[in-house]
């Protein structure tokens, strides 16, 4: 009864500061952390530690989807190498400029536990970049690889975090295994979502004339498709992404109005409490995990966290620059077969360098750290891992959130008070 006055207590907070975030023009994501922080350290106040894999199977079936569900499918197709290289390319470089700059600056930290820290910091959040962005009047094009990169980036950080958790636990690192893995990661999640988009719209178009059966079966398959691609040991996340998609499709040819509004408005609702309520978890994590911490090392993490985190971004930003040169040059190549509508120009690369966040993925990774090796002994660092984790979260939501608005009107201003920007 304790914890389910606690649950009400801040779904009623998330609800009031989200009213008031809007007021004063603030992204409420910052606003929530902010709030989940200054709760946290409340005296005697309980404990709430995060399970990850409540996060991962209650929290990520359902924003993922509904994300997915949102994207334009041609303009996904279009910018497929841009979102390809990010999500697949750019975590792995991101996973080892983190190791290298980890196992150099912390003391302790060998390799393979620098890329354990590497992987849990190298994808960035779905949520948190569709939150934080969202009401900015972003173009289709800015969004779209934004939460197409953000979408499929998770399954490519969690093969990166298994290899390195099993180097530190003893396991032999072997390249054309990883490779196999990651391949059977994402294509079996692709498999079972497609699949299940199958299914479901063949489900939908049947019960399409009882409006509250098609959208509960709709709200439903999230969370089934997740659970069984993860019980078939493939990736969740790609099959609740190309479910999505695939709805998606099927929805804007068959769905009359009225129900895909009724849909709409019931998703809305769901997303907002459980978008408002992830933030507010992620800044009252932050007490928790600082109390397993020695007070003499807390002011050394921040600074290692900084540094982090500006590397983090220095990577991303050099990334995606190169990816502006690459369209580019495969644009004036007409075998590359890539669109004039696919190039970059210097605001979206811009605004998709600095809005790389890291959210409650990256915090559910860390918090499901192995407590102990396969010999018995404690997991090497683990606490460290952890707070430096989720300092990172922080700077990245509320630094880059806090300064992604502004950015982002400088850019307007200055493309309406000058000649346009070319490619």
């Amino acid at each position: 009864m304790e914890n389910y006055t606690i649950v009400i207590f801040i779904m009623a907070i998330m609800i009031g500061l989200s009213a008031f975030a809007d007021k004063i023009k603030l992204p409420y994501p910052i606003l929530l952390i902010s709030a989940g922080i200054a709760i946290g350290f409340i005296p005697n106040l309980p404990n709430i530690e995060l399970n990850p894999e409540v996060i991962f199977l209650i929290f990520l079936p359902p924003l993922l989807y509904d994300a997915a569900f949102n994207i334009s499918f041609k303009e996904f197709r279009t910018h497929i190498n841009t979102i390809g290289s990010l999500a697949t390319g750019l975590v792995f470089i991101t996973a080892t400029g983190i190791a290298v700059i980890t196992h150099y600056l912390i003391p302790g930290m060998s390799w393979p536990l620098s890329f354990v820290l590497g992987a849990i910091l190298s994808a960035t959040d779905a949520v948190a970049a569709i939150s934080i962005t969202k009401g900015l009047g972003l173009s289709h094009k800015t969004v779209t690889i934004l939460e197409g990169e953000s979408l499929v980036n998770d399954a490519s950080a969690l093969v990166a975090y298994q290899l390195s958790v099993a180097a530190v636990t003893g396991t032999a690192f072997v390249i054309w295994k990883a490779s196999l893995q990651f391949l059977i990661l994402m294509g079996g999640g692709i498999l079972i979502g497609f699949i299940m988009g199958k299914l479901l719209a063949f489900i939908l178009h049947r019960v399409k004339d009882d409006r509250m059966v098609a959208i509960a079966f709709m709200l439903l398959m999230p969370f089934v498709t997740y659970l069984l691609a993860e019980t078939l040991h493939v990736s969740g996340v790609m099959a609740v992404v190309i479910l999505g998609l695939a709805i998606a499709r099927f929805s804007n040819k068959i769905f009359p109005d009225q129900l895909k509004q009724q849909s709409k408005n019931i998703w809305d609702i769901i997303i907002f409490l459980l978008n408002g309520l992830i933030f507010i978890l992620i800044g009252l994590e932050f007490p928790y995990v600082m109390r397993g911490i020695e007070k003499r090392l807390i002011f050394p993490y921040v600074c290692y966290a900084i540094v982090i985190t500006i590397v983090t971004l220095g990577i991303r930003m050099t990334r995606v620059y190169l990816q502006r040169v690459n369209l580019q040059r495969a644009f004036r190549n007409p075998r590359a077969r890539i669109s004039e509508d696919a190039l970059l120009d210097v605001p979206t690369s811009i605004i998709i360098s600095w809005a790389g966040m890291r959210g409650i993925v990256s915090l559910a990774i860390a918090i499901g750290l192995p407590t102990t090796l396969q010999n018995g002994e404690p997991f090497p660092q683990r606490s460290a891992i952890i707070f430096i984790s989720v300092l990172v979260v922080l700077f990245t939501l509320i630094g880059q959130g806090l300064t992604l608005p502004w950015i982002v009107k400088k850019l307007r201003k200055r493309a309406t008070t000058s000649s346009p920007l070319r490619h």
